[in-house]
């Protein structure tokens, strides 16, 4: 038992390094997703930013949340363009056919898109500084606003890679992160859910991004966070948990 768990972290562990070489030789990946959220947030807040009422001192920590959850969306994309690039190119197919464990193919997808989303997150929450945006949270708040982008980019990571190896074509494994990245804005990122008509807050009220935002927001403004943590949390693991099965059937289909 032992051994085959050390065989299948080494085989994830060179997997990760395959596609971390990938990140590190076109580092504009992670400078791309960045921009449209970036753009985003500087749109909202000089233009936009004045004309909406949310209670906060700062528009910009309002949104900051949200924008975060959009990078991610984005960034996941990437997964699905290339886990389909390996498998159109035969790859996967190479893989399968050496002595290594099957998942780790996936895994170490999956593990690098969570290091540069990691990347991208830093880097916006750097230019939120550069425009205002200030915590006073904790270290515990902090480590706790950075498990749930984590758990939340896993998630999406799964979805993507399901994406990635169900596509037809490289278009097709790349729009299905259209509709998540414009998921934030039916949602309580931009503005209160209480400002809107009631068939679009009751949507915004029951979707898995609202809770997250708010549970996000309130660590960082250390606010009470009441059931939005848990609700955000059982989202999180839930898509992760279906998704991963899906993946992974998928994933195995295409290797028979």
């Amino acid at each position: 038992m032992e051994t085959a768990k050390n065989h299948f972290f080494s085989d994830m562990s060179v997997m990760l390094g395959r596609s971390m070489r990938h990140i590190v030789r076109s580092m504009d990946t992670i400078l791309t997703v960045c921009i449209t959220p970036i753009a985003m947030m500087l749109l909202f807040v000089y233009v936009f930013g004045g004309a909406i009422e949310t209670g906060a001192d700062n528009y910009v920590n309002y949104l900051l949340p949200g924008i975060l959850l959009m990078a991610i969306a984005s960034g996941v994309a990437y997964v699905a363009y290339r886990l389909f690039i390996d498998k159109q190119r035969g790859i996967i197919e190479r893989f399968n056919s050496m002595p290594i464990a099957r998942s780790a193919v996936l895994w170490g997808h999956v593990l690098t898109s969570v290091v540069s989303n990691i990347l991208s997150v830093a880097v916006i929450i750097l230019v939120a500084l550069l425009m205002g945006f200030r915590s006073p949270a904790g270290i515990l708040a902090w480590m706790a606003v950075a498990g749930i982008l984590v758990l939340f980019t896993l998630a999406l990571t799964w979805v993507a890679a399901i994406a990635g190896l169900s596509a037809k074509t490289l278009e097709g494994a790349s729009a299905f992160s259209y509709p998540l990245i414009f998921l934030p804005f039916i949602s309580s990122a931009f503005v209160p859910t209480g400002s809107m008509p009631k068939a679009v807050r009751v949507f915004a009220e029951n979707q898995p991004v609202t809770p997250i935002v708010e549970a996000i927001r309130n660590l960082l403004s250390d606010q009470p966070v009441g059931t939005d943590i848990w609700a955000a949390l059982a989202w999180c693991t839930g898509i992760l948990i279906v998704a991963y099965l899906f993946a992974v059937r998928v994933y195995r289909r295409n290797a028979v």
